[in-house]
């Protein structure tokens, strides 16, 4: 029986699966694999639709009961939360203020509603259409996230604040941005034997750094290497190779900043 595993077009997620997409590390059974937004993915785990598949660690925790969080493939880490930035000529980040933002269950949505909670008017809307919906001047304030934290400056938008930044100041713990999880119906040994797999794709691409490359150019919104090559420095990292302790400490904090919303 074929499985589907999910993940996104994003450097860090293709970095991580590229030996995977290539061929070079083969998965323990046939999956059928798609790559989504991030939105897309919450929405898919929210309807169980994939069997193993990357979303955010909000939706994650959401969906614990129908979802086991693997401990490999995480986005976690110091200095690689969502950035609060300003269109040109924006006024007051108050309740009359329109921000758009990535969806309800991103981690970026939730830090925007728990360190600014004035903020009433939030339009959520694909990642990649957040800078052009500023520049637009169709809304106000934006949650950037993605390649999008090394290119808004150029495009001429304000640094207003560090979502990732505060909470580190007020938790002394790792953001997790986002997660790898398996469905219940995935047995344990199955699952453990795909995490191995994620394992070895990731060893795969930092030894073969040219060729992960190459996919990573193939999917990704932002073609300048050096911007992906920034990415995968934040988000690819010890968490997500193995979560850790500290890894789990945080997405038990992120559960509670969760539930008091």
């Amino acid at each position: 029986m074929s499985l589907s595993l999910a993940f996104s077009p994003c450097p860090n997620d293709t970095f991580v699966f590229h030996a995977i997409l290539a061929g070079r590390v083969h998965l323990p059974q046939d999956m059928a694999i798609e790559l989504k937004d991030i939105q897309e993915l919450n929405e898919g785990c929210a309807a169980e639709r994939f069997d193993l598949c990357k979303v955010s660690s909000v939706s994650a925790l959401r969906h614990a009961e129908t979802y086991r969080i693997c401990s490999v493939g995480a986005a976690l880490g110091y200095g690689v939360g969502p950035l609060l930035v300003a269109r040109p000529g924006a006024g007051p980040l108050d309740e009359n203020a329109l921000v758009v933002a990535p969806g309800r269950d991103t981690t970026a949505y939730t830090l925007l509603r728990h360190f600014f909670p004035q903020v009433r008017a939030v339009q959520q809307v694909v990642f990649s259409e957040i800078m052009p919906a500023l520049l637009r001047g169709e809304a106000d304030y934006g949650v950037v996230i993605h390649e999008g934290r090394f290119v808004y400056e150029g495009l001429g938008l304000t640094w207003i604040a560090d979502l990732g930044g505060l909470w580190e100041e007020r938790y002394a713990l790792p953001l997790p941005l986002g997660c790898l999880v398996a469905h219940a119906r995935v047995d344990s040994a199955l699952q453990n034997d795909f995490e191995s797999a994620v394992r070895r794709s990731i060893e795969y691409s930092y030894a073969h750094r040219d060729e992960a490359l190459v996919t990573m150019r193939t999917h990704a919104q932002e073609l300048d290497d050096q911007a992906l090559w920034a990415h995968v420095d934040l988000y690819v990292n010890r968490w997500s190779v193995d979560l850790g302790d500290d890894g789990r400490a945080a997405l038990e904090r992120l559960s509670r900043v969760v539930a008091a919303l």
